[in-house]
């Protein structure tokens, strides 16, 4: 047990006939208390540092496509592929990147939000009548198959460069709830895509 003492003495006392000797006094402070409390707060932060998890969000990842012609038209009809750039630029591209870069673009998130909206609405108005899937949502209780199965070939790849920020990306992912896209995923930029990426800042003086 810490304890601090102070005691008086005679000094300041007088002495003589009549006078009493001062008695002396022990102020003792018991520290236990504090030191009880001192463990406490520490496994306190321990259990909270170990209870708290990241935040997470959930990713609708489209399924894996088992034969190739069937990958190759996903690609082909219904895909757009996004890229987040530095300076809240985003870029973009539908289907597959041709060689030359031709149906490479540039956009902001109003624009990008403008072509999520236009392209699934062209993947829509291309619906051609899927039994099997159109079965499938019967069987899950969809009350209205068609209008589940319509959008099944409209997918978002996202492919955030490496100074885009993280709020662009949170931003990006909202759009795919605001614009009810079932399908999206997040991958890895390719180094085409980087490098034309990088063309088209330098040209426009992104900084």
């Amino acid at each position: 047990m810490a304890s601090i003492d102070s005691g008086g003495g005679d000094s300041g006392h007088k002495k003589g006939p009549g006078v009493k000797k001062a008695k002396k006094l022990s102020t003792r402070v018991d520290m236990t208390p504090m030191v009880d409390l001192g463990f406490l707060l520490i496994t306190f932060f321990i259990f909270t540092a170990t209870m708290s998890s990241p935040t997470t969000m959930d990713l609708n990842m489209p399924k894996d496509t088992e034969k190739k012609e069937e990958e190759t038209k996903v690609k082909q009809s219904g895909a757009l592929t996004v890229m987040l750039g530095k300076g809240d630029q985003v870029y973009y591209y539908e289907g597959e990147l041709e060689p030359t870069g031709a149906n490479f673009k540039q956009t902001t998130f109003k624009g990008i939000r403008d072509e999520i909206i236009r392209k699934k609405k062209e993947v829509i108005s291309s619906y051609v009548t899927d039994p099997a899937c159109e079965q499938k949502a019967r069987d899950k209780g969809k009350k209205d198959p068609r209008a589940e199965c319509q959008d099944q070939d409209f997918v978002v790849v996202i492919k955030p460069m490496e100074d885009a920020t993280y709020k662009n990306t949170v931003d990006i992912l909202d759009e795919m709830t605001i614009n009810a896209v079932k399908r999206f995923a997040m991958v890895k930029i390719s180094d085409t895509e980087k490098d034309l990426v990088k063309a088209t800042e330098a040209s426009t003086g992104v900084k």
